[in-house]
């Protein structure tokens, strides 16, 4: 088990065990749950789904300019490894994103191409915004849920 998936059982064991957990949120099984970061899992798979990685790409480029490596590691921090993000998915999205003009990248020392910074330009605001629009309410309904088990089981 790779370290950012040991942290994510550890913090859903903190609420419930991982059979409770799974059973509350709709899983058919815990080994159905723990498929994948964000694959199978209904709650983040959900969000994954509904744009939760291209905003939160947004979210950190318009911070400042940012690296894949760099984007990767902050979003499993964030979410305390609960949303996994690896090269095969990282890349291909930030070139969507630049080829949808959100983002421009560019290269750290540009004859020999070693590290693609990207900012965010007017457009990738205009899309973070309708994300978080699109994304808020879902990590609402999440949140709700997630309280009302941790109540249920102190009861």
């Amino acid at each position: 088990m790779g370290r950012s998936a040991k942290r994510t059982t550890a913090v859903v064991a903190q609420t419930a065990s991982l059979d409770e957990a799974t059973a509350a949120a709709g899983a058919a099984s815990p080994e159905r749950a723990r498929g994948g970061p964000g694959g199978s899992d209904p709650l983040v798979g959900d969000l994954r789904r509904g744009g939760l990685l291209p905003l939160l790409v947004l979210h950190f480029v318009a911070q400042g300019p940012t690296y894949g490596n760099q984007l990767m590691e902050r979003i499993g921090h964030l979410t305390a490894g609960a949303v996994a993000v690896n090269p095969n998915t990282m890349y291909p999205l930030l070139r969507n994103l630049e080829a949808g003009g959100c983002v421009q990248g560019d290269w750290e020392h540009p004859e020999r191409r070693t590290r693609r910074f990207y900012r965010i330009t007017p457009k990738g605001e205009e899309e973070r915004a309708r994300l978080a629009a699109q994304v808020g309410p879902r990590l609402d309904a999440i949140a709700r849920g997630v309280d009302l088990i941790r109540a249920e089981l102190r009861t």
